[in-house]
């Protein structure tokens, strides 16, 4: 089979997350919440999970007097996603009748 299955993409949250990243070059705190309407702390964890995991890069900067939080995927973070993507699509592709 090809790809490899990495448990850090399960949960829909970090899925929808990379998908995010793989086609914009960063994406900011408020941006994640707004379109995944999803709570701070939900979101807060499912992006801790990927940075622990080497797969965001995290940039706290300022905006104005407004803190914010840009998060890009990793050059790591990429290659696991296609691993996973690719794995997905050849077990859908292993099951075709």
């Amino acid at each position: 089979m090809k790809g490899t299955y990495h448990k850090a993409f399960e949960n829909v949250i970090r899925l929808r997350v990379m998908s995010i990243l793989m086609v914009n070059e960063s994406f900011d705190f408020n941006s994640f919440k707004e379109v995944m309407d999803v709570t701070d702390g939900n979101l807060s964890t499912h992006l801790r999970k990927l940075e622990n995991e080497g797969f965001l890069d995290v940039e706290k900067t300022f905006l104005g007097r407004k803190p914010q939080t840009n998060y890009s995927a990793t050059e790591m973070g990429k290659k696991a996603f296609q691993e996973h993507l690719d794995f997905l699509e050849s077990l859908i592709n292993e099951n075709k009748s």
